[in-house]
């Protein structure tokens, strides 16, 4: 007889096995949306899911991605929830995620921890306070060569959580996943 620990548990698997529709090489476990999963009475799954910033598009595909998976594996009914609290964070990213986003030529942001006090430094305009210089000047490293001399070219990319950088050391373009 499987527990409903052991259930939970593979069900999670299934579900954070999902691909992130925007970036396609994380999972949804690497990209650390998925919260958790419950299995409420016989044939009933209820997940737990924290988009990337309140109003992401790719939720909805997310939701019905791992809807399918799951009545794939035989539960009847599931329902994704959205979590907005806490908020996700691009510290919620695994190791494992951040080494394929490296690989796949995107810049994994920087860690900034997760239970630092205060608010999160953002960067609107050209100037600094000394508040958000320490993250702003850590450096972003290039994805194809590992060089720290990299220069910003746009605040926005293909997605709004990501920039479009430069190497000054290989000149290759390549986006940085940024920081929340």
């Amino acid at each position: 007889m499987v527990t409903a620990t052991a259930l939970e548990e593979e069900l999670r698997r299934l579900a954070g096995s999902v691909p992130d529709p925007e970036l396609p090489v994380l999972t949804l476990e690497e990209l650390g949306v998925l919260r958790s999963v419950h299995v409420r009475g016989t044939d009933a799954v209820e997940v737990e899911l924290t988009p990337t910033y309140t109003g992401c598009p790719a939720l909805e595909a997310m939701s019905m991605d791992i809807e399918r998976v799951l009545r794939e594996h035989g539960v009847r009914e599931v329902l994704v929830r959205t979590v907005l609290s806490p908020a996700w964070s691009t510290d919620d990213i695994s190791e494992e995620g951040r080494r394929k986003l490296k690989e796949f030529g995107i810049a994994p942001p920087r860690v900034r921890g997760r239970h630092a006090s205060g608010p999160v430094p953002v960067d609107l305009g050209p100037t600094r306070t000394v508040a958000d210089s320490a993250q702003a000047d850590a450096p972003v490293h290039c994805p194809f060569c590992g060089s720290a001399e990299t220069e910003l070219l746009s605040r926005f990319s293909s997605t709004a959580c990501k920039a479009l950088r430069r190497c000054l050391a290989c000149r290759e373009p390549f986006d940085h996943f940024k920081e929340l």
